[in-house]
């Protein structure tokens, strides 16, 4: 019999790839009634951050920085969208360690810093029925 460990893994925010941060800010105000709660460029990811707080769960907008970004290539074959889920977890390193001991493939196997004060790691599409999946743990 497979032990089951109960998770607390929440939606913390879904991920949208534009091309314009600040025309796409103009429609999530109007979408949302609201003005986003914080910007931040990633230098690590060459990518402009906007976060907007909706409920429980916050949405992230996300400008390409350079053309060797992720998001630049992600908007390059796909077009503006929904780039990716995140999750956040108590423990990012038990995460990882469970998840690849299950056979799920990592971007990246590393945490690195990423917005809104966090550590963060991808799951391949690959591996997760072609969604990028994010985990994501406050830094403390």
């Amino acid at each position: 019999m497979i032990k089951k460990i109960e998770l607390n893994m929440k939606i913390e925010h879904i991920g949208i790839a534009v091309k314009n941060a600040e025309v796409s800010t103009q429609l999530f105000n109007t979408l949302f009634n609201t003005t986003p709660y914080k910007e931040e460029e990633v230098l690590s990811e060459n990518v402009k951050t906007i976060f907007y707080k909706t409920g429980e769960t916050k949405v992230e907008l996300l400008q390409a920085t350079n053309s060797e970004s992720a998001i630049a290539k992600f908007i390059d074959k796909k077009g503006e969208g929904m780039h990716h889920i995140a999750f956040a977890v108590e423990d990012i390193y038990a995460e990882i360690t469970r998840l690849k001991a299950a056979g799920f493939v990592f971007v990246n196997e590393t945490p690195k810093q990423g917005a809104d004060n966090k550590l963060i790691v991808f799951l391949h599409p690959k591996s997760s029925n072609g969604v990028l999946l994010e985990l994501c743990q406050d830094i403390k």
